[in-house]
């Protein structure tokens, strides 16, 4: 049920970057839902495979070449927009996660957030971070407190032991948060954990550090379809404020581990007895709590 006053039929929102496997869920989402969707691309050249076979009103589809360093091209993607879903995609000729891609990431955040600052009608900007903005610090056990969306990753940390995803999304969503409280931006922020997606892999940057993430029990997951039900919902209740990190599910037993093992690499064949359930050290209370109000709140015709 849609909260008060939030009418999506008159909408058109922007899903930037549309061709990664979230964007173009969420760009599918939005569409079965009534929305006008503007997807934005890096790289277009006029069929995009991830978009293809939609059954919907291609007229409510419009495709754009954006370029999140071209700051002209971001403009034209978001004329019109009430809404825009950000998620960063590493540029072709820099796909790698190391030193040098925070550079790129916050320079992105920063173009888009400040082309958001320029259009009337935009009314939200659902940025997507990652747990990993969150997480690394000291070990969360000394602090004896759950980790929650409060929780900021120590940079220095993330540099000491080349932690550069979870450097990347720091920075820019720090980025982020200063551009749209200096520009009256009005933004939320998903901060998901591994999004389980069929093609996941050991090449998977967020996975750097997983043994330190399962035994301070903040090693968290994501359903893709979970993740892009919470980013539409966050974007629809009009009393979404902040950070928030989404999982429905926090690997801490040797069992669960395992599954994902074996999924990473099929030829792990077996893993040691291990009964022990490591406490759980992160909470996405928040999350769950908007999601129950949402369901429950008020319906409008």
């Amino acid at each position: 049920m849609a909260p008060a006053s939030f009418h999506r039929e008159f909408n058109a929102v922007c899903v930037m970057d549309a061709s990664g496997q979230l964007g173009s869920s969420l760009v599918r989402s939005l569409l079965q839902r009534g929305y006008t969707v503007h997807a934005a691309v890096q790289n277009y050249h006029g069929d995009l495979e991830s978009l293809s076979g939609l059954d919907c009103d291609k007229m409510r589809l419009k495709i754009f070449k954006s370029d999140p360093f071209d700051y002209q091209s971001i403009i034209d993607a978001l004329k019109g927009c009430n809404g825009l879903f950000y998620t960063f995609e590493p540029p072709l000729d820099h796909p790698t996660y190391d030193e040098l891609m925070a550079d790129v990431e916050v320079r992105a955040a920063h173009n888009v957030l400040e082309a958001c600052a320029q259009i009337d009608t935009m009314d939200k900007v659902v940025f997507t971070s990652s747990a990993t903005a969150v997480l690394w610090r000291d070990s969360v056990i000394n602090h004896q407190t759950s980790l929650d969306e409060r929780h900021w990753t120590d940079v220095k940390l993330c540099r000491k032991f080349k932690l550069w995803y979870a450097l990347s999304k720091t920075l820019a969503e720090k980025t982020a948060w200063a551009l749209a409280m200096d520009r009256g931006v009005n933004m939320v922020c998903v901060n998901p954990g591994l999004m389980m997606v069929p093609d996941l892999s050991v090449d998977n940057p967020y996975l750097k550090g997983t043994a330190e993430m399962y035994e301070d029990g903040v090693f968290v997951t994501v359903d893709l379809n979970f993740l892009v039900d919470a980013h539409i919902r966050i974007f629809e209740d009009i009393s979404s404020y902040g950070r928030y990190l989404c999982f429905d599910r926090v690997i801490n037993c040797n069992a669960d581990a395992f599954k994902l093992a074996k999924m990473l690499t099929p030829q792990v064949q077996s893993y040691e007895e291990d009964t022990r359930m490591i406490k759980e050290w992160i909470s996405n209370k928040k999350l769950t709590q908007l999601m129950v109000d949402f369901e429950s709140g008020p319906n409008v015709d």
